[in-house]
């Protein structure tokens, strides 16, 4: 198994980027000071683990990913208020809606 190498800014390091680089992983996380953040991201992926990965072992990597696709397409992206669009659902937002008010005419 590939060990990182270990310092105190661990995720920013110029030792960490080479790490990466080296054994071709790509990073979630930008340079720093970039001033993009991932909050999104970041908040989708603990959404994900909290209501569908932790919530009971998966026997097979090939039912997890059926059930990732599941949830994404079925749940998050067509029933699921995000506030990151005005408390529309992604696919609400994706048909042109920007305001919840709409819905409800």
């Amino acid at each position: 198994m590939l060990q990182p190498p270990i310092e105190s800014a661990q995720y920013t390091s110029a030792e960490f980027d080479a790490f990466c680089r080296k054994n071709n992983v790509k990073r979630s996380l930008g340079r720093t000071g970039i001033c993009y953040d991932n909050a999104v991201a970041e908040s989708f992926f603990a959404t994900y683990k909290k209501e569908l990965i932790h919530t009971r072992p998966w026997p097979s990597v090939d039912q997890l990913k059926r059930a990732t696709f599941d949830w994404i397409e079925s749940y998050y992206n067509r029933q699921r208020r995000h506030s990151t669009n005005g408390y529309l659902t992604p696919k609400e937002y994706e048909l042109g809606y920007r305001h919840i008010k709409q819905l409800a005419a």
